[in-house]
């Protein structure tokens, strides 16, 4: 969400890479065999790390001139953006990082004006 003089806008970026890709083809019953079917796990890592990674480009490259940045969500990826951030000088805009469930735009804005308007 963006807080500017003139209002707010809440921006949604979804990243869609699939951390567990499906199996595709044939069963180990035509012959293919499940090793083949789904890509080694270092293969696997090193292709969602590269989409996570530009998907968080997107991310900064959307924020670069934000002077306050609140980070918050579920999970870990949180600690993994703000390294991204500091990785690309970004960090001092960061004033903080929270835990959170996931949130409906309503409680996203409140959120947001209650820590940007103290």
């Amino acid at each position: 969400m963006v807080i500017a003089e003139k209002g707010e806008e809440i921006k949604e970026m979804i990243f869609e890479a699939d951390k567990q890709p499906r199996r595709s083809g044939d069963s180990p019953l035509k012959g293919i065999y499940k090793s083949r079917q789904i890509p080694a796990d270092k293969s696997r890592q090193r292709t969602f790390t590269g989409e996570l990674n530009i998907y968080y480009d997107e991310v900064m490259a959307y924020i670069r001139d934000a002077e306050s940045i609140l980070i918050f969500g579920p999970g870990e990826e949180k600690n993994k953006l703000k390294k991204s951030f500091e990785e690309n000088d970004l960090s001092a805009g960061v004033v903080g990082i929270e835990t959170v469930d996931k949130m409906t735009d309503s409680q996203i804005a409140a959120k947001n004006r209650q820590h940007f308007t103290k």
